[in-house]
């Protein structure tokens, strides 16, 4: 690899993990955009890369919050029971749909996601209540986001965390640990199916784990002392941010092509 390459490579996977552990997020909403802008990545290939690199920061962040007990396991296991299905579907699809249609759709995803994020008032001691409604409700959720897994390249956290907070009461910590667990069977099961598919680039995938581990229990770190509501804002910033390179660059590929 060219050095260039690989200081890019190695700055997506610090600042993916580091988001991921701050979050709860797997990275991908910020391995994307940074694999598009800066590594020039076609849209298809950024997703599948992405949900390759987001297993080993999943697992780091995972344990993090596993260690402080901010992990609800049978939440994660119901989430991951229906993403592992919506995985399958999703990573199916991005074979079939359009370079442009995936760029603007993962645009939309990062501003609906960025909007419902300005208007979330985590309670961290906030409980999940278990019910037969509310255990097929979390089923439903991890379906849904693992088909956009698949066909974003994100780990689900930015869909999984937000759900977590407002629709079911679950205090933040707990809402973002129990989203990593969810991740990591989502992710292997749409990385082998991107692998089949080519879809995916491994080495550049497993140098954006390789430091995304480490940095992210640096993220880890500082969620326990951000404020909830501040902790929202300053991501729903971050997707803002890289929703709005991420369009700009599609505009300016549009008029280059006119």
């Amino acid at each position: 690899m060219k050095t260039r390459r690989v200081l890019l490579l190695a700055l997506t996977g610090i600042l993916a993990g580091f988001f991921s552990g701050l979050f709860g997020v797997g990275g991908g909403i910020v391995i994307v955009p940074l694999l598009v802008i800066l590594l020039h990545y076609q849209q298809r290939r950024a997703s599948g890369t992405s949900l390759s690199a987001i297993l080993p920061t999943a697992i780091a962040g995972s344990l993090g919050y596993a260690i402080n007990g901010d992990v609800d396991w049978v939440v994660a296991g119901c989430l991951a029971a229906g993403a592992i299905v919506g995985s399958i579907i999703g990573t199916a699809l991005l074979a079939r749909i359009s370079q442009l249609w995936l760029r603007w759709g993962f645009i939309a995803f990062q501003v609906v996601m960025a909007a419902s994020l300005f208007f979330t008032v985590p309670d961290r001691g906030g409980e999940f209540v278990y019910s037969l409604g509310s255990v097929l409700a979390l089923a439903g959720v991890g379906l849904a986001t693992g088909i956009l897994s698949g066909l974003l390249g994100v780990g689900g956290g930015v869909i999984v965390v937000p759900v977590m907070i407002v629709l079911f009461g679950m205090g933040d910590l707990v809402a973002k640990g129990s989203s990593l667990v969810m991740m990591i069977p989502t992710a292997i099961t749409g990385t082998i199916n991107n692998l089949r598919n080519g879809n995916a680039d491994v080495k550049g995938a497993l140098m954006i784990g390789l430091f995304a581990v480490p940095s992210s229990f640096g993220g880890i770190a500082v969620a326990g002392f951000v404020d909830p509501q501040l902790g929202s804002v300053l991501f729903a910033l971050l997707l803002v941010f890289t929703a709005t390179q991420l369009a700009i660059k599609a505009i300016r590929q549009h008029r280059n092509k006119g």
